[in-house]
């Protein structure tokens, strides 16, 4: 399944892994939407692509402008037939050892696991009115073997990637692709100029993440990711470390 003359809808398409995916899927000739907290940055990529990207300024740790991102695709953008949760913050820190770590952890959570329940749900009525609806989850390795700097980033994609398992199977007797892209480490302004050496560029990541879902794969493990689930399989401690 080959994602070429769509409109889609992807969070988080201003940087890194979402810009990226953004030109790609443009060169693929299909229609975007994409959110961001930035309107900097929403107005530069679409002073890039003025005929193929519309964009919505919005931050996802609220709902209330979730709620506001729905309805205006919904008065919009009633053609949008894929949905790509790509956006996701994190806090590099110990649990222990920052005052405001509960209000970071809420924060977290709302953009990285609630925001994209709260569309799947709301913009699912949407979605299934159009043909070969789709519903792409960004997660990640780590939901394998956490990374001990993060305190709970592993958390929230870890509970996206069982969410997705589940969404998978409750609706898999309906017209809807659920498919989930699990990342190693990409080299995006996410590591603040400081990738690690085993970090892929974008191009490269957001490339093999499409050949999986033109393949027609529901659970796309990218680079080391494959690796890492088979050492997390056998030998657990291994992987942790």
């Amino acid at each position: 399944m080959k994602l070429s003359n769509r409109k889609i809808l992807i969070t988080g398409g201003t940087s890194g892994i979402g810009l990226e995916l953004t030109k790609q899927l443009v060169a693929q000739g299909n229609k975007l939407i994409i959110c961001g907290r930035s309107k900097e940055r929403l107005d530069e990529v679409k002073a890039q692509y003025p005929q193929q990207v519309d964009v919505f300024q919005c931050d996802l740790a609220e709902e209330g402008e979730c709620e506001a991102l729905v309805q205006w695709v919904s008065d919009n953008h009633s053609q949008t037939s894929v949905l790509i949760n790509n956006a996701a913050i994190v806090h590099k820190e110990e649990f222990l050892g920052n005052s405001n770590s509960m209000a970071k952890a809420k924060k977290e959570m709302a953009v990285n696991f609630f925001a994209p329940l709260y569309l799947i749900k709301h913009l699912h009525p949407i979605l299934i009115a159009n043909l070969t609806p789709v519903i792409v989850n960004i997660t990640t390795g780590l939901v394998y073997a956490p990374k001990a700097a993060y305190s709970f980033y592993n958390s929230t994609k870890s509970a996206l990637h069982s969410f997705t398992q589940v969404y998978r199977l409750q609706t898999s007797s309906a017209d809807l692709t659920v498919i989930e892209v699990l990342f190693p480490a990409v080299d995006t302004p996410w590591h603040k100029g400081k990738a690690p050496e085993i970090a892929i560029s974008p191009r490269e990541a957001v490339k093999i993440m499409l050949h999986g879902i033109a393949k027609g794969k529901k659970e796309i493990r990218v680079g080391k990711v494959r690796l890492l689930y088979l050492i997390s399989r056998i030998a657990p401690n291994l992987a942790f470390k």
